[in-house]
């Protein structure tokens, strides 16, 4: 290390399988009594609180860590003391120890002869900058490993494998060999390994499920513990102690007995790569828990990934979202409830709100039997008919809309929905186009032309608020064409009466007003359920002041009197126009017209 350095920086690679990494500084020279700082953190370098070591205090300056993360970096900072002057030489190793060969302990890695564990400088004082250090000198720099006498009770076990089949989006199902029963044995952790593959599998629910068989037992109080943990297994089978946790590791942890035989585990939105299940037995004595000496427990395992929890109940529903094109899935909560699967009812509306809800949102429409009544007596037929229309389909579409427990649908929802947006609009429609007064033929036109354009409106977007101003607006612009040129033809105001303007027009104008106001502005999630039946009420309420009055017959002249005295008759031969017999033999049954 020169003297305008403060620090070197190293990396190393720790594979699969490795149970122990130790780093050891060797051979410290240029300094009385070693003046350097080891530090060691996984996944990027070390800060000012990682775990350190200072070489001057300890002899040999090596730094152990069990259980390390697998398939990730491993950086090493040597840090020198401050104030101390000139060049530091020194060696590093790191030895790594291999899992699945407890006695085989892999050849340490000297950072300037290993091409992937090349050194770097951190720069001095006011800045740090990575560039290239000279390799640590030393007159007798040999690689050898160091010799590391290992604990007994340090093994690691197979690693059984899971199969993966894929049902559908976010729908896993990983099986196990000769599974799904697992025989834990008494003297030795059973562990199995469940991939998850990056960005298909990071967007539903890991669940994982034990169930203890229970005669398997043999009568002896023993609990199996599982722990689920992300990377590396926990698998020292000398640790009695059950909560599934290291000093850089934590994972979680289930356990099953005779008295609670099942247990459950969900984690929304995993972390994909690879986690391992560690399942061990243990029995209960006075001292705690201790070893079992020849019971092997039977253990049912089941672990899958599914889009939400538990389907979300029955107050959510499951749904596929994309958020910056990352796709995942979540549940949609109703009624109040909340949580990751629709189970916090901590705001959940009661079962008497949500029967309330359903009748009011349902019984409002009754208030359309008025204007079918007004319809029919004024022998607007076709009209009564949209309205009748309106109230059946709004009345069974809130009966079905209801977010809690009080539904009830007689056939499917989007159907319903549709025709319940239809016939709104459409009671809109026919009602104003029947206040301007056109001839019926027009007026016929007019009403099929407007449910052929508002299907194809509501089919393209049916929440869309100019789905209702768009056709009222042209509807209104239709009957002040007609009223306007009804009044330059017969140069009177139309409505002619003022009782017509004072007791049906204007108020049936503002309460229509009113409606739509509060169904644009005011409605919302919250008060749907009295807002929306206000406005059932009103838009009812509306019809039945603007359906105009019954037309009066138009003056027809009758047929007139037969004339007589002079006068002609022209006389055909029914068959003889119609081509059957000769004309000279032709009927006197003939077709005579005046």
């Amino acid at each position: 290390m020169a003297p305008h350095n403060r620090s070197c920086l190293y990396k190393v690679f720790v594979p699969s399988y490795t149970s122990r990494v130790l780093v050891e500084v060797l051979r410290c020279r240029g300094a009385e009594g070693c003046p350097l700082w080891l530090r060691v953190r996984a996944k990027a370098p070390p800060l000012h609180n990682s775990t350190a070591l200072d070489c001057q205090e300890h002899d040999p300056c090596q730094l152990a860590l069990d259980l390390p993360f697998w398939q990730h970096w491993y950086y090493v900072l040597v840090e020198k003391h401050p104030g101390v002057p000139g060049t530091i030489s020194f060696q590093v190793t790191v030895q790594l120890t291999d899992c699945s060969q407890p006695s085989l302990a892999r050849p340490p890695f000297l950072p300037s002869s290993a091409s992937m564990n090349m050194p770097h400088s951190f720069g001095s004082a006011g800045g740090m900058a990575l560039g290239d250090s000279p390799p640590p000198t030393s007159p007798n720099s040999t690689k050898y490993p160091v010799p590391i006498t290992s604990p007994a009770s340090e093994r690691c076990w197979p690693i059984r494998p899971t199969l993966r089949n894929e049902l559908d989006t976010f729908s896993v199902h990983f099986y196990i060999f000769f599974g799904p029963n697992v025989s834990v044995p008494p003297d030795r952790p059973a562990v199995f390994v469940i991939n998850l593959l990056p960005v298909l599998d990071s967007g539903g629910v890991l669940n994982l499920e034990l169930r203890l068989n229970v005669s398997s037992l043999c009568g002896e109080n023993v609990t199996v513990f599982g722990c689920l943990n992300h990377e590396v297994p926990l698998t020292s089978s000398a640790n009695t102690s059950v909560t599934c946790e290291t000093e850089s590791l934590a994972g979680f942890l289930l356990s099953v007995n005779a008295t609670a035989s099942l247990s459950r585990l969900r984690i929304p939105y995993p972390q994909t790569g690879s986690w391992y299940l560690s399942l061990r037995s243990l029995c209960a004595t006075d001292h705690g828990f201790e070893p079992c000496t020849n019971v092997t427990a039977e253990v049912y395992l089941r672990t899958y990934l599914s889009p939400c929890i538990n389907d979300c109940g029955i107050y959510g529903q499951c749904k596929l979202l994309r958020t910056n094109n990352y796709l995942y899935a979540a549940c949609e909560c109703k009624a109040g409830w909340n949580g990751w699967g629709c189970t916090d009812n901590s705001e959940a509306f009661s079962y008497g709100f949500q029967l309330l809800s359903t009748l009011l949102l349902c019984l409002s429409n009754v208030m359309f039997v008025p204007p079918v009544a007004i319809a029919v007596r004024s022998h607007y037929l076709l009209e009564a008919a949209v309205y009748i229309f309106t109230m059946f389909f709004s009345t069974f579409y809130h009966a079905c809309d209801q977010p809690g427990i009080v539904v009830f649908c007689i056939m499917e929802y989007d159907v319903l929905q549709f025709c319940d947006f239809l016939g709104s609009l459409m009671s809109v429609w026919v009602t104003v186009i029947a206040m301007a007064r056109l001839q019926p033929v027009v007026k016929q036109v007019l009403y099929l032309l407007g449910a052929m354009l508002l299907s194809m409106a509501l089919q393209m977007d049916r929440h869309g608020l100019w789905n209702l101003l768009g056709p009222s607006l042209f509807a209104l612009g239709i009957m002040a064409v007609a009223w306007t040129a009804r009044t330059i033809r017969r140069r009177h105001c139309y409505p002619p009466t003022w009782k017509r303007w004072v007791f049906y027009l204007c108020p049936g104008a503002l309460i229509a007003a009113a409606a739509v106001l509060l169904y644009a502005f005011v409605e919302t999630e919250e008060n749907y359920f009295y807002i929306h039946s206000i406005w059932h009420l009103l838009i009812a309420g509306s019809v039945g002041f603007l359906l105009p009055p019954r037309a009066k017959p138009s003056r027809r002249l009758g047929p007139l009197p037969r004339r007589k005295g002079c006068g002609y008759q022209l006389c055909v031969n029914e068959q003889e126009e119609l081509g059957l017999v000769d004309p000279a033999v032709a009927s006197i049954n003939s077709i005579c017209t005046s």
